[in-house]
Order: structure tokens, then sequence, then C-alpha cells
């Protein structure tokens, strides 16, 4: 599990904005009495589009085949997004989730739902995502239109959908 609710959790999470590609988004993860927040402002300009936020995770169970988020967004699109080695490249496998406004959800996906991308294109070809994969968790918010942005992070949990429904 990654618990949000403690501020230490956030030393370990890392902001890549679009200007790694000469754009000028600005994001960044804060801690708020009880949660993570992830937050900024998306600029189209210089071909701009996207902030993200990811940190490593240990190890998982070979068994784990989903995750949930207790998130509180802003009512727009975001992607849960798991960073992954498949035969020496680094790949990203994301799952869009639309939130809503105002509103405190518990949001549940399995891994095996996750599309496999790189730089922005979904592969096809690529193996279906395992819990083996995942070296690092994160969220990523792109747009279309300049616009501010705004994600509670409460917690993240790894588990096995089998043990959860026998338990």
């Amino acid at each position: 599990m990654i618990d949000l609710t403690q501020q230490k959790e956030l030393r370990r999470w890392r902001i890549t904005n679009d200007g790694v590609m000469g754009g000028l988004s600005k994001g960044q993860m804060q801690f708020d009495s009880d949660h993570g927040v992830f937050s900024g402002y998306i600029s189209t300009d210089n071909n701009g589009g996207f902030s993200s936020v990811f940190r490593p995770i240990t190890p998982l169970s070979e068994e784990t085949d989903s995750i949930s988020i207790d998130i509180e967004g802003d009512g727009q699109l975001y992607q849960l997004r798991m960073v992954a080695y498949v035969d020496g490249f680094r790949l990203m496998y994301k799952q869009e989730f639309q939130t809503t406004a105002g509103s405190r959800q518990r949001l549940q996906f399995s891994l095996t739902d996750f599309q496999a991308t790189f730089r922005g294109r979904i592969i096809t070809n690529a193996p279906p995502l395992t819990a083996g994969l995942i070296t690092e968790t994160g969220f990523l918010m792109t747009k279309k239109a300049a616009g501010k942005f705004f994600l509670r992070v409460y917690k993240m949990s790894f588990f096995a959908q089998e043990k959860l429904q026998s338990a």
C-alpha cells in the first residue's frame, strides 16, 4: 500500500512536466493535512500539454492483479500509470479514469486492463501488464486545452482480486 496520509511519503514522488520536450506546463506534488495533492497548470504552448508524478515501488507479489486508488479530483480525466521494463524497453501502461468534482472516489482496476504506451502511442504487441514488470506507479494529466488541475490522492493499494473475494 502507498499511504499518502503521511507527509513523509511525498519524498518518494518526482514530477516530470512537458518541459522535457519544450513545453511550459507545471505540476507539483504537495502534502495537505491528510493526503497528497498532484496539481498544477497545463500549458499547450511549445507543443506542451502534460504533467506527471511517479514514485518507485517495491517488487509486488506475482499474485497481485489489481490496484485501487482513493482519490478526489476536479472533474477532469486522468491516467493512472505503471512503469514497466519489457525486453529492456521502458514502457508506460495506462488506465484512464474520470474524476467527479468534489467527490471522493475509490476506484479499482485490473492490471490486465492497462494499455501499454510509449511516448503517448499505444503499443499493440506489448505483453499484458503483470505485477512482476512494475517498477514505478504514478499519475498523468494531459489535455489539449490549457488550464489548472488537481487530484487529491489518499491511498493506492495493490492486491490479488481472487484473495480479496475469498476473504
